[in-house]
């Protein structure tokens, strides 16, 4: 891997109290994906390789169960996760990732992508960094990649649970989590996102290494409604519907642009 520049100083802060008292707006999100779910079933069908749903703190697998019910319905292998409710970052959290990640890139003899929501996401990522020779690409959704713990406002209950330093934190993983894994990498985001704030979910192009290419889609959403957001579907299922070694850029078509806002990250 090449050289990562070093970061700039910025500071961190949590979502703005407004949005955070607006995430019962997910309830809306989830009522918009089953009202659109006809829809989304017309949405590019993939190529049957397996996909993992990671859920998000203290979230477990009925979380993702929407989404993976309709990735299954466009051709995809989708699991939920083999480790039950999101709570603690330890050592056998991450061997049973591994060895859920190693059955099934062994058994289908194909990589496998990852999609993880809030800390899932995180996990995703540093998954893929351990074994990026079995991991086909990541997409995070609302998660707090940056080393700040201070972009989110969980972080006094994550530290309950997992100390101030996680075991794994400890043991030298999950140090630079700024830096994208070294497979393609998409980091979904929303400025009104009430419990991370959108700034330490951006993935710098700096902080990636030369030649592995990542992005960041910005959409309208709550941080609870990402994993069911029809816009969200809409961009997962177009970055898992790539044919492997042909990633491009996300770019929405001209019906579908308005739910994608552009965002200037310096902003």
């Amino acid at each position: 891997m090449d050289r990562i520049p070093p970061k700039e100083d910025s500071p961190a802060r949590p979502p703005n109290r407004f949005w955070t008292l607006a995430e019962g707006r997910a309830m809306f999100e989830l009522g918009a994906f089953f009202a659109t779910r006809p829809l989304l079933g017309t949405l590019p069908r993939g190529d049957g390789h397996a996909v993992i749903a990671l859920p998000g703190f203290m979230a477990s697998n009925g979380s993702t169960q929407p989404m993976r019910g309709l990735l299954e319905s466009l051709g995809y292998d989708a699991h939920g996760w083999n480790s039950g409710r999101n709570i603690r970052v330890d050592e056998q959290l991450l061997s049973r990732l591994e060895t859920q990640l190693a059955r099934l890139n062994d058994d289908s003899g194909r990589k496998v992508s990852l999609v993880g929501w809030s800390l899932g996401g995180v996990l995703a990522r540093e998954l893929a960094k351990i074994h990026p020779e079995r991991v086909r690409q990541v997409i995070s959704l609302g998660s707090p990649i940056s080393d700040d713990r201070g972009h989110t406002n969980a972080a006094r209950l994550f530290a309950y649970f997992n100390g101030d330093e996680p075991e794994q934190l400890r043991g030298g993983q999950f140090r630079g989590l700024d830096i994208a894994p070294p497979v393609p990498t998409t980091s979904i985001i929303t400025k009104t996102d009430g419990v991370v704030h959108w700034r330490g979910s951006v993935q710098h192009p700096e902080r990636t290494a030369e030649g592995q290419p990542s992005e960041n889609i910005f959409v309208y959403a709550s941080h609870c409604g990402l994993g069911v957001n029809p816009s969200v579907m809409i961009a997962i299922a177009d970055r898992l519907a790539q044919r492997e070694g042909t990633w491009k850029p996300f770019a929405p078509n001209l019906y579908q642009s308005w739910m994608y806002p552009s965002v200037d990250v310096g902003d």
